[in-house]
């Protein structure tokens, strides 16, 4: 336990730039320099590379955490995977929250049933224990620990957002946690960055927020969950025929720091429609789901 905290403070402590370091009171450039060369000294490698032998003993340690549909699973290859950030977009009523809701359970579960054994972390406010112990009586599993390996909490702004992911830091070292979810990772930037003269300072404040949660999601051996809103785009609808008008809120900043972007829309009747719109290792392809009192399921579960 001790080296494993350890290991963490030393990765943390790489990961972290000279610039943020000087902000700490009592740091001189000269105490920074000397705790950037003590980290680098106590890496496992002198330059930084390591050989694709190694990466690949690395990611063995990946978990592939099931989303409840079993044509989802198929299409992402057995689920969303540790050591990533991932992204799921669409309007409203696509069941972007009842797929968190979902994965919030299932996450606990074993890995024989595309579980993880591990605890969820889950930001914003469409975080319901009811649906939480909804979907438990669907696996089998007691709702009230269910809702207990679950830490919640609620930002107000997007300033409150990323402390409460630099708190989660301590949580995530004791190695039990394996899921994060933030519900919806945009909505509180749109309301405090308003117009296009803050645009730029608010995708800037975007990508330090994502860098620290895509370097938790690998250090932490996690799974980062992000719902997103969509937003028109008349222009694109206008100038071509058939092109859907609506785009994932965010910008390119979003769209490049996510691993795996999933589009959810509805289809016919009670079905929903899952798109893989980008992926490393999944290509483009759709799955069908749909909606059940037990959350995200299987079009024949219904």
């Amino acid at each position: 336990m001790v080296f494993e905290i350890a290991d963490h403070l030393l990765q943390s402590l790489s990961a972290c730039t000279s610039k943020r370091l000087l902000k700490i009171k009592g740091l001189s450039d000269t105490k920074v320099e000397k705790i950037k060369e003590a980290a680098k000294k106590l890496s496992p490698t002198t330059t930084g590379f390591i050989t694709a032998a190694e990466l690949r003993e690395i990611r063995k340690r990946c978990i592939r955490i099931s989303t409840g549909s079993k044509q989802l699973d198929a299409a992402l290859n057995g689920g969303f995977q540790t050591m990533s950030i991932n992204e799921v977009y669409g309007e409203f009523r696509c069941g972007k929250t009842q797929l968190a809701h979902t994965m919030a359970v299932i996450a606990q579960l074993p890995k024989d049933m595309g579980g993880a054994e591990g605890k969820v972390a889950y930001t914003e406010g469409t975080f319901r224990p009811e649906r939480i112990q909804e979907i438990a009586e669907r696996f089998g599993v007691d709702p009230d620990q269910a809702c207990e390996n679950i830490s919640y909490a609620r930002a107000q702004n997007s300033e409150m957002q990323s402390e409460l992911l630099e708190g989660l830091a301590a949580n995530f070292a004791t190695n039990e946690y394996r899921l994060l979810i933030i519900d919806s990772v945009m909505a509180l930037y749109r309301t405090d960055f308003v117009g296009r003269g803050e645009l730029s300072e608010r995708q800037q404040v975007l990508g330090t927020f994502l860098r620290r949660a895509t370097q938790m999601a690998e250090e932490f051996n996690l799974v980062v969950l992000m719902t997103n809103q969509v937003m028109s785009d008349p222009g694109a609808s206008a100038l071509f025929a058939g092109v859907d008008g609506r785009k994932p809120a965010g910008g390119h900043i979003l769209a490049h720091a996510s691993t795996t972007r999933l589009l959810l829309r509805k289809g016919r009747g009670e079905e929903r429609v899952a798109k893989i719109v980008d992926s490393p290792d999944c290509p483009e392809r759709e799955a069908t789901y749909i909606i059940t009192t037990g959350g995200i399921n299987d079009p024949d579960k219904a």
